[in-house]
């Protein structure tokens, strides 16, 4: 069990599903403490898992958090994980992960932050990155951050603005090319 870091929700234990590489609470402290302040972004998370990150950047003042999450069970855990913090600002979409941001993209839906954290699979990373680019669900200077293993180079038509490596975990931030 984990528990949310800081903010409206500070303290709140959320349930894992078994079987996933969860976001580690140090590296979840350090990517919100790399953000700053995000009091009203809207927020996307890709692979979500438990839902751990986007329900701490709504702990910590996002307007709104939609994630994405194919696996059943990992679908269950994020629904009572919102269900135990009555987070209604929250969206759960039981999709794959390409087939979510295409729905989003058909509504029109663009983030102010796009945080992904793939299975640490060869291409997957890069295959992810040519579809955020294709649907453009990232607002003009919005912020992109990937959560991967520190042996994945990555590269995409985005701005590196910052790395941050703990363990075998890399954070990178890129910065959308203003529209």
């Amino acid at each position: 069990m984990i528990r949310i870091t800081t903010g409206i929700y500070r303290g709140r234990p959320l349930r894992m599903p078994a079987g996933i590489r969860p976001t580690q609470q140090k590296v979840r402290k350090a990517l919100f403490d790399i953000l700053g302040d995000i009091e009203g972004v809207s927020f996307l998370e890709l692979f979500a898992g438990s839902g751990a990150v986007a329900l701490e950047a709504v702990s910590r003042g996002a307007a709104s958090a939609v994630l994405v999450e194919k696996e059943s069970v990992c679908v269950e855990v994020i629904r009572e994980n919102i269900a135990k913090l009555n987070a209604s600002n929250c969206r759960l979409l039981p999709v794959p992960v390409y087939e979510g941001m295409r729905l989003l993209f058909r509504e029109g839906r663009r983030f102010d932050i796009v945080f992904l954290d793939p299975p640490y699979t060869a291409g997957e990373t890069k295959k992810i990155l040519q579809t955020i680019d294709e649907y453009d669900i990232l607002i003009s200077d919005g912020l992109l951050v990937i959560q991967h293993s520190i042996s994945e180079r990555l590269s995409c038509r985005h701005y590196l603005i910052k790395e941050a490596i703990y363990g075998d975990t890399k954070l990178s931030f890129f910065r959308k090319i203003p529209d």
